[in-house]
């Protein structure tokens, strides 16, 4: 029996996308604009300069510094099956602001080259929203030389706190 359930719900490899391809240098810069990424900012935003995810669900970042960064969702098209904008949503905002924030810390408060992995993320959710534009706000809550911390406060167009999220940041030494 079981593997008659696996054959008929194995994924089939022709509906298996293939990996975003790195977009070239005018498409790149293109991507970022769209996102509102500042011009001095756009060396530390990667391959593909904004994440294919953050691209596809409409992320547009409004504030970039080490000390607080903000960025914006659109619910429309991010809502899960009952209609609410989707708890993934609310992780793939906070990721992304998180992660970026690192990255800042080390590119030009420390001035290394550095990568940065995340190692934990974890939130609570205190409402839905159903419409309108969710607003993440990631602030440190400690910023040092291997790791750091930040708080990602997700709100809605009222200014009501939706979650609440943390992210850790371990900074790696690159490989010799």
């Amino acid at each position: 029996m079981s593997g008659d359930f696996t054959a008929r719900t194995a994924p089939e490899a022709h509906l298996r996308p293939d990996p975003s391809q790195i977009p070239d240098e005018a498409e790149r810069t293109a991507r970022l604009r769209a996102a509102g990424v500042p011009e001095e900012l756009h060396g530390m935003m990667g391959p593909h300069g904004v994440a294919p995810l953050g691209q596809k669900m409409g992320l547009r970042f409004e504030e970039m510094a080490p000390e607080r960064l903000v960025a914006t969702l659109p619910v429309a098209g991010n809502e899960q099956n009952m209609g609410l904008f989707h708890g993934g949503a609310h992780m793939v905002l906070a990721e992304t602001l998180g992660s970026l924030a690192a990255i800042l810390h080390v590119r030009l408060t420390l001035e290394l080259v550095h990568p940065v992995v995340g190692i934990e993320l974890g939130a609570t959710h205190h409402r839905a929203v159903t419409d309108g534009v969710v607003t993440g706000t990631c602030t440190p809550i400690n910023l040092g030389r291997t790791l750091t911390s930040h708080e990602i406060v997700m709100r809605d167009e009222q200014g009501r706190r939706l979650s609440t999220a943390r992210m850790t940041n371990m900074i790696l030494t690159p490989r010799e």
